[in-house]
């Protein structure tokens, strides 16, 4: 984990409140695991807690990283209004992300998304797709007004997509996906709310051996000092212990944590 005054190469909105930001720094070199975390920095002196995004795409060639995220208050409204050429206080990479090493070439993942949680999900699918992994994409989103990265996913492998208002895709959740397909998958791999999670953990944890889930927590130290985004463990009876999501996730195989 290192800090460093990243250089903003590019910015772009996708859809509405939602932005790419392509960062270019030495930082990228020790990024290589999908699903781990950036913490940046505000340049604001009045907003003191860092905000963690997700790596969406890691670049080592050109020395670049994407991340995409969603404005949803002063600190992110920020961030969108930041030009190319701008420097920012990145973090990072930090938590434990997905594990891929277990998978061979020709097997199947599932990969399944919601909202702002599909991001980490597509630098995860081209390391699949490198190790000759046949990622299959089941993605949700609230509208079609509000959808991004269906070509980018689609050119790495077969992606579904629900839409809850039906303006695009199956009318649903993510849920009413899973019965399009009918390869059985090796791995499952999630990001996403709870409810989303919960659902993927009651439909895949007995069935399949390997499933993976990333949790989306508030945060403030981002390197799990401060104990501000805990959960609990599952087979923990007295419900005194926890894991800390920052550090000690935020992926967790199915069954680890209470969701």
């Amino acid at each position: 984990m290192k800090v460093e005054m990243m250089e903003i190469t590019s910015q772009q909105l996708l859809a509405p409140r939602i932005y790419e930001m392509t960062l270019k720094g030495e930082l990228v070199k020790e990024m290589d695991q999908p699903g781990q975390f950036l913490h940046i920095r505000v340049p604001d002196s009045a907003l003191l807690l860092r905000r963690p995004i997700s790596i969406n795409d890691i670049n080592q060639e050109e020395g670049t990283c994407r991340i995409i995220y969603r404005v949803e208050g002063d600190g992110t409204k920020i961030f969108s209004e930041m030009q190319a050429g701008d420097l920012i206080d990145v973090m990072g990479p930090l938590g434990n992300g997905f594990v891929i090493d277990h998978l061979n070439e020709g097997d199947v993942a599932f990969i399944i998304g919601g909202g702002i949680g599909i991001p980490p999900l597509y630098e995860l699918s081209k390391q699949l797709v490198a190790k000759k992994v046949k990622p299959i994409h089941f993605l949700g989103y609230a509208s079609k007004e509000v959808l991004y990265y269906e070509d980018e996913f689609k050119a790495l492998g077969p992606t579904y997509i629900a839409t809850d208002d039906g303006t695009h895709g199956v009318h649903g959740n993510v849920g009413h996906l899973f019965d399009l397909v009918s390869e059985q998958a090796n791995a499952v791999f999630s990001c996403g709310s709870n409810g989303l999670l919960k659902a993927v953990e009651a439909k895949f944890a007995s069935e399949v051996e390997n499933v993976q889930l990333s949790l989306e927590s508030r945060m403030a130290c981002g390197i799990g000092a401060c104990y501000a985004c805990v959960c609990k463990l599952k087979d923990d009876e007295t419900g005194l212990k926890s894991v800390k999501v920052c550090d000690e996730g935020p992926v967790f195989p199915a069954g680890k944590v209470v969701l």
